[in-house]
């Protein structure tokens, strides 16, 4: 049973005004009722927190495709930043917003990025707004607090994204005038780190634990979503001994744990998951999403927007949890996930699969499969498709999809923990390894041989490979790159797809008359320019109106 949180946004779509004037800070969240009559009851002040939760969001009755990122935590927004690293391609081609992000093209009228900047923002005037105001309500302390720290999480994960993105950004934490939005300037990016750590810490405190959440209010924050939150910024500025300590928090309280069914996480039957803390929930008929209509192959009538590349298929392991390599015996052409780690089959979909009944074919030279591997069909570009968040035997509206969408798992606390854990210096034995990464590759499910390796630089690669196949495809990866600061070296070269051998048509590089080495079919070239592409330029028609933030 979806929480409430879903159902009281329905009545919130004509409640808040979500339209800018021309400056998309200046949003005012308020715009459609009398906000002197608005703050009489506590039922009142909690539609107006709810919006801030999923402002922004396509969510008709009807459900509804996304066409650009309307939120950090839409599957657009969050998924679809896959598209910018070398798990996934975007179908749409090297033109599309996502893929120009890091192949070299990155420039300042990008539509992705002026869709990310606007969403963040509405949000932030959405939560200035409410902490204006919430004490006009008739509320109880604890209510109050609560509602209070909830939103100054929503506004303090904004920042947060904003900080890691783009670095120095305007800190704004009141209404704006129109005048005020037009000629604000950008705060150090140091300040904005600042204020989003102050923010989690002391929103945490008064939030409720995971395991005192009502199911009725399943998708509201929790102490551990905060921590979770703040352990991502402590990562990120390479505080690794307070982020280790906050870390420790999430997993001392033993409320969560890692679910044994990793599939059941992402395709809605497994939603409750204490694994899961915190995600974006939709509602099938009331507040739905259409990410199965941009994720589906063809042959299910799909848009098959998400093409998993095949650098992210030759990172998982085979199942003694040897690195994979197509020189070894094990290697099967013809069934890629054969003696591999179980989470390729439970992510990736590949030739000759099943999916909701029908058969899968991308061969290059399966001319009468509408999901041929070309360069010109509405289908895969690099002979792969998304099977993590698919529903199986999904019947009715690919538009009208009802899967969570996570945002923070458990299991990403754990290998942030022990990364945390590596990176101050601390020593690494078989107990913390059994207590992280192991619990992680354990589950019954997966199944995958334990970790032993102790010396840094060797576990250093193990743990991010580790990352890259436990966190595939859920919007994790850019931001990993970019911390790492591998990015540069990673998104540098040539990319290819599925291995074809013994396949006519497979797609070479422009200009190349000899085949891959495998038989892998060409898909991209990338060139992310180091010094320049780790933060994104403020968007070009933002500049226009007010050159303080150029």
């Amino acid at each position: 049973m979806k929480s409430r949180i879903v159902h009281v946004t329905i009545a919130l779509l004509g409640l808040f005004g979500l339209g800018s004037c021309n400056k998309n800070i200046d949003l005012n969240p308020l715009s459609e009722f009398s906000n002197e009559a608005f703050w009489i009851s506590e039922e009142n002040t909690l539609m107006a927190l709810t919006a801030m939760y999923r402002a922004g969001m396509v969510m008709p009755l009807n459900g509804g495709a996304e066409f650009s990122p309307s939120d950090w935590w839409s599957y657009n927004g969050l998924l679809f930043l896959e598209f910018a690293t070398d798990n996934a391609y975007d179908r749409r081609g090297d033109n599309a917003a996502n893929n120009r992000m890091t192949n070299g093209t990155l420039v300042s009228d990008n539509a992705a990025l002026l869709q990310y900047w606007t969403a963040s923002y509405r949000k932030i005037a959405m939560a200035n707004f409410f902490l204006e105001n919430v004490d006009r309500a008739p509320l109880s302390e604890e209510v109050s607090a609560r509602f209070k720290a909830e939103a100054r999480f929503i506004r303090a994960c904004q920042y947060f994204y904003l900080a890691q993105f783009w670095g120095s950004v305007p800190l704004v934490t009141t209404t704006l005038t129109p005048a005020q939005a037009n000629t604000v300037t950008k705060a150090a990016k140091s300040a904005i780190v600042d204020f989003v750590i102050t923010e989690l810490q002391e929103s945490a405190a008064a939030l409720p634990l995971h395991a005192a959440l009502p199911a009725a209010q399943r998708g509201r924050v929790t102490r551990q979503a905060a921590w979770a939150f703040l352990g991502r910024m402590l990562l990120a500025e390479r505080r690794f001994g307070e982020a280790a300590a906050v870390y420790s928090n999430i997993i001392q309280a033993g409320e969560n744990r890692i679910d044994p069914n990793y599939s059941s996480l992402f395709n809605g039957t497994n939603e409750s998951s204490s694994e899961l803390i915190f995600a974006t929930q939709y509602l099938q008929g009331m507040a739905s999403n259409g990410m199965l209509q941009h994720i589906y192959p063809a042959t299910l009538g799909g848009w098959h927007l998400h093409c998993p590349l095949g650098s992210m298929m030759e990172a998982y392991q085979f199942v003694d949890g040897t690195a994979f390599s197509y020189n070894d015996p094990r290697y099967n052409a013809q069934n890629l996930g054969a003696n591999r780690d179980p989470r390729l089959n439970m992510s990736i979909l590949y030739n000759g699969n099943t999916l909701n009944g029908r058969r899968y074919v991308t061969h290059p030279d399966s001319t009468l499969s509408p999901d041929q591997l070309t360069t010109s069909r509405q289908a895969t570009r690099t002979g792969f498709g998304l099977r993590k968040f698919a529903v199986e035997n999904f019947t009715g509206n690919l538009q009208d999809g009802g899967v969570d969408v996570p945002v923070i798992r458990y299991a990403e606390v754990l290998l942030s923990y022990l990364e945390a854990r590596l990176e101050n210096g601390d020593a690494i034995d078989q107990t913390l390894l059994n207590s992280t990464i192991n619990a992680v590759r354990g589950r019954s499910s997966v199944n995958m041989p334990p970790v032993q390796e102790t010396d840094p630089a060797a576990l250093r690669a193990i743990l991010r490979n580790e990352r890259r196949v436990e966190l595939a495809f859920e919007g994790i990866r850019y931001w990993d790159l970019l911390r790492w600061g591998t990015i540069g070296q990673v998104l540098n070269g040539d990319f290819y797809g599925a291995p074809y051998p013994g396949a006519t048509n497979v797609r070479r590089k422009p200009g190349t008359a000899v085949r891959d080495t495998y038989s892998r079919w060409f898909v991209t070239s990338k060139a992310f320019r180091v010094g320049q592409d780790e933060l994104w330029p403020v968007p070009l028609s933002e500049v226009n109106i007010n050159p303080n933030l150029r």
